[in-house]
């Protein structure tokens, strides 16, 4: 009798998992995929899909679920929901869609805002599966340089150089021949940055099963007996690197993509993940990175969706149950209530349950505990430079640049982030140079004799604080005057290594964290959202910081879901689509990756038959 009992609960349980796991229906099929368009170069028709204004008008009857913020998060969440027949409604605040993926044009020069290059994008990968789902096959990439990567340490005499390069093997290569006496370490980094890739979905499976299933299975010590790949998260990057090598060149090798935290403080996973991201190459998207926000937002809109822009949300809306039931957007001295089932935030943690919610919600300790599990991130300032000039003549290459001031990594993080509003501007550490206009070969025919380049590097919020309630472009002289320090410092930083740019500069745009708030709607002027520092990527904080939040029918996609840059904002949007459709999105991409992989061996065996 009790093995009937037990026989029947398990076929129930088997059941129960296989619906789960496999018995819903997917968004993504290659029946979806059309032939790629031509790139679209009309400014007008291409506004038409990036800049429609919101209205009371156009908002859509009947929706099932608001976006708010455009980001890549955000679309790839509502493009998700859309595919299943899901009517969603993206709201942007700002006057074009796509977040850090959207381009300005300024006097003829065409600047990227946060997309400088993705990597994981070689055949049949699993960001490029998803992009061709969730843009229906019309983006198309263009691949960079071998030597994608150029990084600088010390000034004058002091001066080095290393070289990053694509390739399965070769770089690995390419690093060990740059340093013949640490061949060891750099083999055992590449043994790290495979267990990461190879495991990380462990730490994504954390925000998928139940909250207690991840923690008891994290508190017990399974998981540890399961990979390593949980304890690598929390792992200090310095702490790791000093065991392997005293070379501090190659340390910061190992951490040179550097989004804010010092090694110290940062996970060695997210920094091996960042150089194995580039693995297999390094890509651009051709048209430029709005390519992105345009396609997806015309998937969205495909299946009755829209995204519409200039649509501040102030306000989650809750029914008398506390549960999310819509928004509030300010349009003129109006706030427009636009009411869905569900609403997911792209906004960030900090802005969606500080800033949209009631004092009285915000300040319950189940929201306050989750606001807890993570901190503000730091500010990003940029630099955007337009010259008159080709590639050619300016000497300028699709490879970007990486310059460090020395190779201290923690100790001049920690000098700089610790210094006065005064001192900052002449000191500091590290920047990002990076050359739009020589990535795109479109750009040469969208913009015939210009370049472009962006400067990027971090500073706190605070240093630029007290300009925060002044309009923009009319926050005075001090605050140009300011921030002019530091651009002009970075500036011929990078003139030192593209001498030819300084003469031929006609266009110069400064954005600050400040800049960031008003366009971008990030919290404090953090472009990467909140802090990607070991606290976070505890695994027990990870399991803790999911897509649903303490207030029903409110979800979180984007940077703070899991990890910051574009894919890592993709990732947060598959995480939640999969929190909201109760379906796991990876498990659909998969058989899809699958399928493709045996398409296209047999496709090779036939090839190699016919030359036989």
């Amino acid at each position: 009798m009790w093995v009937l009992v037990v026989l029947v609960w398990f076929l129930i349980w088997a059941g129960g998992t296989y619906w789960y796991l496999f018995g819903k229906p997917s968004p993504f099929s290659l029946e979806s995929l059309r032939p790629k368009e031509p790139l679209e170069m009309d400014q007008r028709k291409r506004d038409k899909v990036l800049k429609k204004g919101f209205s009371k008008d156009r908002i859509p009857e009947n929706l099932d679920a608001i976006v708010v913020g455009s980001g890549i998060g955000g679309l790839t969440a509502a493009a998700c929901l859309a595919k299943l027949g899901k009517k969603v409604l993206v709201l942007e605040q700002h006057d074009q869609s796509g977040g850090c993926c959207h381009t300005f044009v300024e006097k003829g020069f065409e600047f990227d805002v946060g997309l400088h290059y993705i990597g994981q994008l070689h055949e049949n990968s699993l960001i490029r599966i998803a992009f061709d789902q969730i843009t229906e096959g019309q983006l198309e990439f263009e691949t960079l340089d071998q030597h994608f990567d150029t990084i600088h340490i010390g000034l004058d005499k002091e001066h080095r150089e290393y070289t990053i390069y694509t390739g399965k093997t070769e770089m690995e290569a390419h690093l060990k021949k740059q340093f013949p006496d640490d061949t060891e370490a750099v083999e055992k980094f590449f043994k790290c940055m495979k267990v990461c890739a190879r495991k990380t979905h462990y730490l994504a499976s954390l925000k998928l099963i139940p909250r207690w299933l991840a923690l008891f299975l994290l508190k017990s010590g399974i998981a540890d007996l399961c990979s390593s790949v949980f304890r690598l998260s929390a792992t200090s990057a310095t702490d790791w690197a000093d065991q392997l090598t005293s070379n501090k060149d190659l340390q910061v090798i190992f951490s040179y993509l550097f989004y804010g935290v010092p090694p110290r403080d940062s996970s060695i996973l997210i920094n091996a993940l960042l150089v194995h991201h580039y693995k297999r190459g390094a890509y651009y998207p051709k048209g430029g990175a709005s390519e992105i926000s345009y396609h997806i937002s015309n998937t969205i809109r495909k299946y009755g969706g829209d995204v519409l822009v200039r649509a501040p949300v102030c306000q989650v809306l809750l029914d008398k149950d506390g549960a999310a039931c819509g928004v509030a957007v300010r349009k003129g001295q109006e706030l427009v209530e636009v009411k869905a089932p569900v609403v997911i935030s792209n906004c960030g943690l900090f802005n969606t349950l500080k800033n949209f919610l009631p004092p009285e919600i915000h300040m319950k300790q189940d929201v306050q505990a989750r606001l807890n599990l993570v901190k503000p991130g730091r500010g990003s300032f940029l630099i955007f430079s337009g010259f008159d000039g080709t590639t050619e003549e300016l000497g300028i290459v699709s490879t970007n640049m990486w310059l460090f001031r020395n190779n201290n990594m923690d100790g001049m993080m920690d000098e700089y982030f610790d210094m006065s509003k005064e001192e900052a501007p002449d000191n500091a550490p590290m920047m990002f140079i990076t050359f739009p206009s020589a990535k795109d070969p479109t750009a040469k025919i969208r913009h015939p004799g210009k370049s472009c380049m962006t400067i990027l590097t971090m500073v706190n919020y605070e240093w630029f604080e007290e300009w925060k309630d002044s309009a923009v472009r009319k926050r005075g002289d001090d605050y140009v005057t300011y921030k002019m320090r530091f651009a002009n410092n970075l500036f011929n930083w990078a003139c030192l290594h593209f001498p030819k740019l300084k003469d031929k500069l006609v266009f110069q745009e400064v954005a600050t964290p400040l800049s960031n708030m008003h366009y971008l709607g990030a919290y404090r002027g953090a472009m990467y959202s909140a802090e990607h520092n070991l606290d976070r990527y505890d695994p027990v904080s990870i399991a803790k910081n999911r897509c649903d939040t303490p207030i029903k029918n409110l979800y979180i996609s984007g940077q703070d879901v899991f990890s910051c840059g574009i894919a890592g904002a993709l990732h947060g949007g598959l995480l939640c689509a999969s929190t909201v459709l109760d379906h796991i999105l990876y498990i659909d991409l998969m058989f899809m990756k699958k399928k493709l992989k045996k398409e296209k061996a047999r496709e090779n065996a036939r090839l190699a038959k016919k030359l036989q």
